[in-house]
């Protein structure tokens, strides 16, 4: 808390930054904030921890992105990958190196928010916020943000930043618009010992058949979490592909644990992400990547960010330095974030139309696999590798000029096995 304005915040109860939503982005955003040294409630509506649909895979940029000392809770470390086009041509590529890791959700966010608060975050769960409110009786000051809760309760801010989610109340309140939602199935289904060692170290990536859809199986110990995802609109259609998908894999005989689904959401170009001194990050402002739908390292990334402006726009005294700090977060989401999501939003536009293309590429062709776990490992991401990579770029408007015919026909027979450039391995 910044020492001018400490009495006056003590006696009113005025939070430095409130940060709505306790996940990834939430949790970054208040840690960011906090070790800034300055005063900030997390509220999370349901009791931590909790389960969220999601594959739970820690590409390179999430590993970059957690806090110092974090220590990943692995159920899984992946080696191989295999790749199929709707149950056929199925070919798996391996790696000498970890391309990524396996994390359930309940304990990466729980563990997410213990480091908020070992920072000097407050935690409040059980809080779920009605709206927000800049200006009113509820609302002292041009400095200050009213956020009221079910039943009336009333918290005072100098920023907040709204991370609750694809279905966002602080969303709908910056006025977040959407340019693409799709529906994930997931179930999580507990094997014995014999299924789970043959997955160990290994996910199964399916491209399937509803156009942009696909499938996976990531293991975790001795459950596999099977989902697939598609556009909204294609229900039926979507909960047939899982069916089949877990049919095919031999699964259907075993009782999941859990089945659930959830709607991703992308945020239009055009989207705002702030709104006088409230910011939205992670699923809130529609952040994520739009051909796979990785969302963990987005929430990550732009939660930290969130909680590093909502610090300056705390301190901002009017609404000329209030915006311009707001300004500043969106440029630097829209040059990092922004960019990659550009690149997925391409991606997607051939995949759609092309998903073979995309089997045939990674399957057979080096450099594709190369660039694939280039990404996943974190050493490089989709936007740097467009601007730095000649050869991307061209191979993108390839991509780009083919879009416009239909699926590539993806050959019956397999590559043989290759050895690429750094004793990577395809079988």
């Amino acid at each position: 808390m910044s020492s001018e304005n400490s009495s006056a915040d003590d006696v009113a109860q005025v939070w430095d930054v409130v940060v709505v939503g306790a996940g990834p982005a939430g949790a970054s955003a208040a840690y960011a904030a906090a070790v800034a040294g300055r005063r900030v409630l997390l509220l999370e509506k349901a009791e931590l921890p909790r389960y969220k649909t999601c594959g739970g895979g820690i590409i390179g940029p999430s590993r970059d992105a957690l806090p110092p000392g974090f220590e990943l809770p692995l159920r899984d470390r992946v080696h191989a990958v295999t790749f199929s086009h709707n149950g056929r041509f199925t070919r798996t590529r391996r790696s000498r190196q970890m391309l990524f890791g396996l994390i359930n959700r309940p304990e990466f966010d729980q563990q997410l928010v213990e480091h908020a608060q070992k920072a000097g975050a407050e935690l409040r769960t059980g809080a779920t916020v009605s709206r927000v409110e800049q200006h009113g009786s509820a609302v002292p000051d041009r400095r200050t943000v009213a956020v009221v809760l079910q039943g009336g309760e009333t918290l005072l801010a100098r920023a907040v930043v709204g991370a609750d989610g694809s279905a966002s109340r602080i969303g709908a309140h910056v006025g977040v618009k959407l340019d693409q939602v799709d529906l994930g199935l997931e179930a999580e289904i507990p094997v014995p010992e014999t299924v789970a060692e043959d997955w160990r170290g290994r996910v199964l990536i399916d491209w399937g058949p509803i156009p942009g859809s696909y499938g996976w199986v990531f293991p975790k110990g001795d459950t596999l979490t099977v989902g697939v995802i598609s556009a909204r609109g294609e229900g039926a259609a979507t909960k047939r592909y899982l069916e089949d998908f877990i049919g095919r894999l031999g699964l259907a005989g075993f009782e999941p644990s859990i089945s659930s689904g959830h709607l991703t959401r992308c945020r239009a170009d055009d989207s705002p992400l702030s709104r006088g001194r409230v910011l939205v990050c992670g699923d809130a402002a529609g952040l994520l990547e739009p051909w796979t739908r990785e969302g963990i390292s987005f929430a990550l990334r732009s939660g930290r960010l969130a909680g590093e402006w909502a610090v300056r726009i705390a301190e901002a005294h009017d609404a000329v330095d209030t915006r311009r700090q707001a300004l500043n977060y969106a440029f630097a989401i829209k040059a990092g974030l922004g960019v990659e999501m550009a690149v997925g939003k391409r991606l997607l536009t051939v995949f759609e139309r092309r998903p073979g293309v995309f089997h045939a590429a990674l399957t057979g062709l080096r450099p594709a696999w190369r660039a694939f776990m280039d990404i996943t490992r974190g050493s490089t991401t989709l936007g740097e590798m467009v601007r730095n990579r000649p050869m991307v770029q061209r191979a993108m408007a390839v991509l780009d000029r083919r879009a416009g015919g239909g699926d590539g026909a993806v050959p019956a027979g397999e590559p043989a096995a290759e050895k690429s450039d750094d004793g990577d391995v395809t079988s």
